[in-house]
């Protein structure tokens, strides 16, 4: 991989990634624990989530102009510290306003990270190696947030709750130094010979007005949505679902985010290669069917084993279409276009975040967990549909044309 991926700094930001995964798990796993062992209750902690969506939502394209102004690499070690303040002060707060205030920090820091990791990597990757590179990326986080839990766990074995926080604050703040200490600056803007724009579109020089990049990227941004407004909810109904209705146990639900992150794990190198070889949109219609089929089939199923395959396929379909939308965008639009594209595919990944839990908790109350389940399937029905309607955003689909 070292020969496919020569620059270091890519793996810099994997090194860096990994870390805040790491930090994210530790204190996400023991969120809900601590807020309830302080005395708040389920409706306040659901507040507390809603803050930190509303820091992604409103500070996803502000980012991109602060990373036209300062650069990614500025602003990259920028949201590491301000993420590290945040999870570091937040177990030594005592009301709901200055929770929710931390919270909201803690979204505008952690989209921060994102945009500005996601546009080094695009602009450093070549056209051949965007979906491998993007999806060790986003295998870097997993990894981060599946050892997480792991490290608390061992934690508060001997310590307060309180010590999670403070070592996720540690692992930001190593990855902040790491960055200030080895990144090297961004590259510079102008023609980048691994972007195919659409012909048309603005030359270079003149700058893109964000509807028409919106307009080329469009399908990127519709499967970060539709990925977002899944996952966001399946994460929290999923479980109840499958204890109410299934007669699953408590325990055994427990594995099953395990088995999805396993199938992510598993896959998403795999679709990075098949995305980079035979096009990125056509592949991630394919993901989108295949985990259609899974969702559907938790309505019908009742053995868990099987249920167990089905999250494990859903993990390998589905977790992977993010990281390959976001390098199908990175071969659409122009080098200097990465960080405002990437902040516009960011705002759609908040909103799914925002809108999905809602609108999925409505459904399963007025008419039950199948229903949600059948509306998940729906959005990705729709996402296939949109994507083979607009099949030519992809400059792989082109290519075969001309051909």
């Amino acid at each position: 991989m070292l020969k496919r991926i020569p620059d270091k700094n890519i793996w810099l930001i994997y090194a860096a990634i990994l870390l805040l995964g790491l930090g994210y798990g530790s204190a996400l796993s023991l969120l809900s624990v601590f807020l309830e062992a302080r005395g708040f209750g389920k409706t306040d902690i659901g507040f507390l989530g809603t803050a930190f969506g509303l820091g992604l939502a409103c500070f996803s394209l502000p980012v991109g102009a602060l990373i036209r102004r300062f650069s990614a690499r500025a602003v990259l070690i920028g949201a590491l510290a301000g993420y590290a303040v945040s999870v570091t002060v937040f177990p030594y707060l005592s009301t709901f306003r200055e929770m929710a205030a931390v919270r909201f920090l803690d979204g505008a820091c952690s989209v921060s990270v994102w945009v500005s990791c996601e546009t080094i990597l695009l602009s450093r990757a070549d056209k051949h190696n965007k979906a491998f590179v993007t999806s060790l990326y986003a295998l870097s986080l997993a990894l981060g947030y599946i050892a997480g839990p792991f490290c608390s766990k061992a934690i508060v074995a001997f310590l307060p709750m309180r010590a999670a926080f403070l070592m996720a604050g540690g692992m930001a703040t190593i990855a902040c130094l790491l960055m200030l200490l080895r990144l090297d600056p961004d590259t510079k803007g102008g023609e980048d010979p691994t972007s195919e724009a659409p012909e048309g579109e603005a030359s270079i020089g003149e700058k893109t007005s964000s509807l028409a990049l919106l307009a080329q990227i469009k399908s990127s941004c519709f499967g970060t949505f539709a990925y977002g407004y899944f996952q966001a909810a399946v994460v929290l109904f999923l479980p109840p679902y499958l204890i109410e209705q299934k007669g699953i146990t408590v325990e055994q639900t427990i594995l099953v985010p395990a088995f999805f992150a396993t199938g992510m794990l598993g896959f998403a190198t795999v679709a990075g290669r098949l995305g980079d070889r035979h096009g990125h949109l056509l592949l991630m219609r394919v993901l989108a069917a295949v985990g259609t089929v899974m969702i559907l089939g938790f309505v019908y199923l009742d053995s868990y084993p099987v249920m167990c395959v089905a999250v494990l396929v859903a993990g390998a379909s589905l977790a992977s279409i993010s990281p390959v939308s976001l390098a199908l965008q990175g071969v659409i639009v122009r080098h200097e276009d990465y960080s405002r594209a990437n902040a516009i595919y960011n705002a759609f990944y908040a909103a799914g975040i925002l809108l999905g839990p809602p609108i999925s908790s409505y459904l399963f109350v007025r008419s039950g967990g199948p229903a949600m389940l059948w509306h998940f399937a729906i959005l990705w029905v729709i996402f296939i549909a949109f994507t083979t309607v607009f099949a030519s955003d992809d400059p792989a689909s082109r290519r075969a044309k001309k051909a």
